[in-house]
This record gives structure tokens, C-alpha cells and sequence, in this order.
């Protein structure tokens, strides 16, 4: 068996910093999204892809293990952060992933790619009503709202795994 090979999409922020800057060097229009990604579904996908057609490259924060047990509670994530970022960098859609330590991931990703368009999901309302909407003012960041696909979330999900009978 072989080991995993890390990927070359995974950044450290400085790295994704100097990235970002050299993509907007080259005229590239830079997209953004955050978020736990904890157990990776459709829903993800849906949003991801559609972040991706907003620009010509799109940076993903993925909130750290940390910042995921202070907002979602301590049982959270169930994949370890590294993980998470393994499994957005294998996406075709996905150009750049970096682990934001931040609880503010959302304003975190922004101040470090200073994207041209920031992207969340519908479930969080306008854009004015994001956590994230004073750093896109900050930078002059404009917001794309993806519709939520009904059903499609991670506590969805744990819930009807919790509703499943256990083994003996």
C-alpha cells in the first residue's frame, strides 16, 4: 500500500497569500468560500462548483478542528481537519485549500485572497446578513449566493445516521 501523497493544492496562508497575489498578477478573478466541510456531500459539491464558475480560481478555507468544536459543539468535526483538506484539494473544481485557524474563517480566507467575489450558501441569507460582509466591504469583495440543496447538510446527515440501527 502507499502513502497518501499530500497535495500541492493544500497551503499554508503564507503560501496561499503569495498564490493569490500571483494569480491576480496574471488577471485571474478570484473566487472564495469557507466552511467545516465536516463529512463531504452533494451539497458541498453543488456550492463548490458553482464558487468555481464565478471565477478562474477559487480558494476554499476550511475551518480548523478547533474553530469547528467552538461553533458546532465538541463532538465536532468527525474528519479531522487535514482530512477535510485532502478531500476538497482532490476536486477538479477547487484550486486552493488552506486550514484557517481562525473562528472568523470566513473573514480570515477573505483578508488573505482579497478575492474578487465571495461565495456562501443561502442558508446564511444576503450577503449584508454574513458574518463575513464587513471584510467584503473592507476589499471591495463582492457576494454570490448559491441556493441550498434541501436536505443536503452535514447534520442532516448525522442525524439520519443516528436514527440507524446499531449492530450487535
Amino acid at each position: 500500500m502507499s502513502a497518501v501523497i499530500p497535495s500541492s493544492k493544500i497551503l499554508n496562508t503564507e503560501d496561499a497569500r503569495q498564490r493569490a497575489s500571483d494569480f491576480k498578477r496574471a488577471g485571474r478573478r478570484l473566487v472564495t468560500v469557507n466552511g467545516a466541510f465536516d463529512l463531504l456531500h452533494t451539497g458541498h459539491l453543488t456550492i463548490l462548483q458553482e464558487a468555481r464558475l464565478q471565477g478562474d480560481a477559487l480558494f476554499v478555507g476550511v475551518n480548523s478542528d478547533a474553530s469547528v468544536r467552538q461553533s458546532k459543539g465538541p463532538l465536532r468535526p468527525i474528519v479531522p481537519e487535514i482530512e477535510r483538506a485532502e478531500l476538497l484539494a482532490a476536486l477538479a473544481c477547487v484550486d486552493i485549500v488552506v486550514i484557517i485557524q481562525d473562528r472568523e474563517a470566513g473573514h480570515a480566507i477573505i483578508e488573505l485572497v482579497r478575492p474578487e467575489v465571495h461565495v456562501n450558501g443561502s442558508e446564511y441569507g444576503r450577503p449584508e446578513q454574513w458574518a463575513e460582509y464587513p471584510a467584503m466591504v473592507t476589499y471591495g469583495v463582492a457576494g454570490y449566493v448559491c441556493a441550498r440543496r434541501p436536505a443536503h447538510a452535514t447534520t442532516d446527515i448525522i442525524q439520519k445516521i443516528q436514527l440507524l440501527p446499531r449492530a450487535v
